[in-house]
């Protein structure tokens, strides 16, 4: 498997680059947002890879990030019906925790806008990822945002450790925050939704 190549940019197109790696050149796919990060034509270049292979085919896909792969991989192997290139819609489409945040929450207009996806096919990723990126989004999430959506956020962990599914925590917590106000600690979220669980 091939995980990343370090060389220098010889070609950059917003979806595809070649990369001259100690006189080989390397072909490789990449999302919009992978682009926008790229240096100068002729400058060295490092760039994370996955190499995606079929019966007659293998083609290399690059990302800027760790999180954009992992994404990556994510989508193609956990969402039937999710190849590369939706994949790579969806990278070009939204960032991570954008994307991570809209899974959380269910947001499936949010994702049916991104180009080459259709409402069934967002219904299939918020379905089948939910559980999966739901506590990594949670405390991205949590990242910079004010206090009430941190208190939120550590609630529905808590929620989730104590073996609630992320939804059903999510929506208790939400309801009893909508009540208590901003200004209602993660301890009075985790009460007041295991009242609404129980």
């Amino acid at each position: 498997m091939i995980t990343f190549l370090k060389g220098v940019l010889v070609e950059s197109l917003p979806n595809r680059v070649a990369i001259d790696v100690h006189g080989v050149g390397y072909e490789v796919h990449i999302p919009l947002s992978s682009y926008d990060r790229l240096p100068e034509l002729g400058q060295p270049v490092q760039i994370l890879t996955y190499l995606h292979i079929r019966e007659n085919d293998h083609t290399l896909y690059g990302f800027g990030t760790a999180e954009e792969r992992d994404l990556f991989q994510l989508l193609i192997s956990r969402v039937s019906g999710v190849g590369p290139k939706v994949a790579m819609s969806v990278l070009g489409g939204m960032g991570v925790t954008a994307f991570k945040a809209c899974v959380v929450n269910g947001d499936l207009v949010a994702i049916a806008k991104i180009k080459g996806l259709g409402k069934k096919t967002a219904e299939r990723i918020v379905l089948e990822l939910k559980d999966k990126v739901g506590v990594a989004a949670a405390w991205e999430a949590a990242g910079e945002e004010d206090a009430a959506s941190v208190a939120m956020n550590d609630a529905v962990l808590a929620l989730i450790t104590l073996g609630y599914k992320q939804v059903e925590a999510h929506k208790a917590a939400k309801l009893v925050l909508s009540t208590e106000g901003d200004g209602a600690s993660s301890d009075d979220l985790v009460r007041g939704a295991l009242r609404i669980l129980n």
